[in-house]
């Protein structure tokens, strides 16, 4: 099999027709901090907690454009594309540049949960994936009782493989507010190129939004 030269992906930003996925920047940094504190982040993300500002500065500064930088994947903050607002993210990461597959993870702001910001922007991604970067395979790992994360995976079209038995650590609030690990299995969701035909279609004729994506 010929090994692919380039390891890296492109510095990119893609849009949607409610939204425009693109890298991180300092002026999201309050925004980004406000985001990663919401209490369904905490549970089932391993984001340092509490988040602070210092976190969101490194954050923006230097971890997210090393992911690209480095060759393991890619991060784009999710804005609205009329009020620029940041409402999510989604991170490609664990990028294998030989079999042409990577993992997506997604996080939705809790002010723009319940507008279909994770679905779009997840399906946008793949979209720009499969058809302009000619990858082969998309996974997503959700938690077992992390059923908004499952629910977009089965939106864009995922096929559920099977479990990792206690493969991640989650946390539960207390009583007294703080917060405790808990191990849980993963569901492992994959999609392939072929699975996208008809989905942004389906989703548009369903009364969702609209299938345009651009990139550039």
């Amino acid at each position: 099999m010929e090994l692919r030269m380039t390891t890296t992906f492109p510095d990119v930003s893609i849009s949607t027709e409610r939204l425009v996925l693109r890298p991180f920047e300092e002026a999201d940094v309050p925004a980004h901090t406000e985001m990663m504190n919401d209490e369904q982040v905490t549970a089932w993300t391993s984001v340092p907690q509490p988040y602070t500002a210092a976190d969101a500065e490194e954050w923006v500064r230097s971890i997210a454009p090393a992911e690209r930088a480095e060759g393991r994947g890619i991060v784009l903050a999710v804005t609205e594309f009329l009020t620029q607002r940041l409402v999510g993210t989604v991170h490609l990461q664990n990028t294998n540049w030989r079999t042409l597959a990577t993992e997506a993870a997604y996080v939705t702001a809790p002010w723009a949960r319940g507008e279909g910001y994770a679905t779009e922007s997840v399906l946008a991604v793949a979209q720009w994936l499969f058809r302009d970067q000619k990858f082969e395979r998309l996974e997503i790992r959700t938690a077992a009782d992390n059923t908004a994360s499952q629910q977009v995976a089965q939106k864009i079209g995922c096929i559920s493989e099977g479990v990792l038995r206690n493969a991640w650590i989650a946390r539960t609030q207390t009583e007294d507010g703080s917060w405790a690990d808990i191990r849980t299995d993963l569901i492992v969701w994959s999609l392939l190129p072929e699975d996208l035909e008809g989905v942004a279609e389906q989703m548009a004729d369903a009364g969702g939004y609209a299938s345009f994506t651009d990139w550039n």
